[in-house]
């Protein structure tokens, strides 16, 4: 029974004679949400379609830059092994180089470098301040002074780029390690069951400016002494600073045999990315390992 107040029936509201099952308000809904869906599908496909590229073009460039990352050299007086890994994702894939050559004076060029970002415009910048100083260190030059001139290059050719790297001659004569910095971690050496990181003389990073030397420094290594050269993917993770890292490097090349006599330096440098959690997915890894063997030739 409906009411009736004052006399008057209140309004019904209109009847919707519509079929239910055919209402034109949720078809389009339906068909507009599905029509979103697949086309973020196509753009996510799309762009790690494009991710993948960036990255087998990325790591080409760099396989036709650096040496072999994986090789070993083998001289009279040391072993040289390197273990270098890309970053896990292409976006994270950065400027990291190394580099041993033998010099016209028999000494032997070491180096490690880091340029700043990420992707195709780190790698080109590393092919050329890694093109840079190997052939800034023919010269014969101390490392000091490599380092400032490969500096300049930096301010005056390359804008708002800014690059890490250490650098040192071995003379196998004198068994004499002598190397600078430019804002990069120092290496570390091993040496009778212990491990110690070398004190670092001055040198700022690349590209940040003209008016600070570079300071030189030396170390006289024996034989049996492994002196480790590396990037800060080594050593940095989200879940620990960088100082906690090179702390745990040091532990680890004790544990792991690293510079007792006799060692394999392939597997003992395997072992110790292992005992350090594996390489890091969100950095490129280098590390360049000096094993020295012998007392090396006499200088005539």
């Amino acid at each position: 029974m409906v009411g009736v107040v004052g006399g008057t029936r209140p309004a019904l509201p209109p009847a919707d004679d519509r079929d239910p099952d055919t209402t034109p308000v949720a078809v389009p809904l339906m068909v507009q949400d599905i029509g979103t869906v697949q086309d973020l599908a196509g753009r996510w496909a799309e762009r790690r379609e494009r991710a993948a590229e960036e990255r087998r073009v990325t790591l080409a460039l760099r396989e036709a830059i650096l040496p072999e990352p994986g090789a070993s050299i083998d001289l009279p007086y040391a072993r040289i092994a390197v273990r270098y890994i890309p970053a896990g994702r292409a976006s994270s894939l950065g400027g990291d180089w190394y580099d041993a050559a033998p010099l016209p004076d028999g000494r032997m060029f070491l180096a490690v470098g880091d340029v700043s970002g990420h992707g195709l415009p780190a790698i080109a910048e590393m092919a050329q301040l890694r093109h840079a100083l190997l052939g800034l260190s023919m010269t014969g030059a101390c490392p000091g002074r490599l380092l400032t001139w490969l500096n300049a290059m930096v301010l005056t050719r390359l804008d708002d780029t800014t690059a890490t790297a250490v650098c040192g001659h071995f003379d196998p004569a004198t068994r004499l390690f002598t190397w600078a910095q430019a804002g990069h971690l120092a290496p570390i050496l091993v040496r009778r069951g212990g491990a110690r990181q070398l004190g670092a003389p001055r040198g700022v990073v690349l590209g940040a400016t003209s008016s600070l030397p570079y300071g030189v420094a030396d170390v006289r290594l024996e034989p049996g002494d492994l002196l480790l050269m590396f990037t800060d993917g080594l050593v940095e993770r989200r879940s620990r600073d960088i100082g906690a890292g090179v702390s745990l490097i040091m532990e680890a090349a004790v544990a792991t045999g690293l510079g007792t006599a006799g060692a394999d330096l392939d597997a003992g440098l395997d072992r110790l990315l292992e005992a350090i959690g594996g390489p890091n997915p969100e950095d490129d890894t280098c590390l360049l390992a000096v094993a020295v063997t012998g007392k090396g030739p006499r200088r005539p």
